[in-house]
């Protein structure tokens, strides 16, 4: 699972880097009855809604192509929290 985790950040990083966009994190998770894919995005000078609602639209067709887990899942695509 981690190794395509992995593949999944490193192939979203090199599509996204055209736009500065850094994905910080991916995490696949339980909560509950439900599996979470949660993809973190960062960029220098912060990331705005725009521009997180405009990457999910470029990551979507690359995690239905990635076959990440036989189950389902809801994928949250969010900014990195500044503090």
């Amino acid at each position: 699972m981690e190794e395509k985790l992995l593949k999944l950040k490193n192939d979203l990083q090199e599509i996204l880097k055209k736009d500065e966009i850094i994905v910080d994190d991916i995490n696949l998770e339980k909560k509950g009855n439900y599996n979470f894919l949660t993809i973190t995005l960062d960029k220098i000078g912060g990331i705005d809604l725009e521009m997180i609602v405009e990457a999910t639209k470029i990551i979507d067709p690359i995690v239905d192509k990635a076959e990440i887990t036989d189950d389902s899942f809801i994928m949250d695509v969010v900014s990195k929290e500044r503090g």
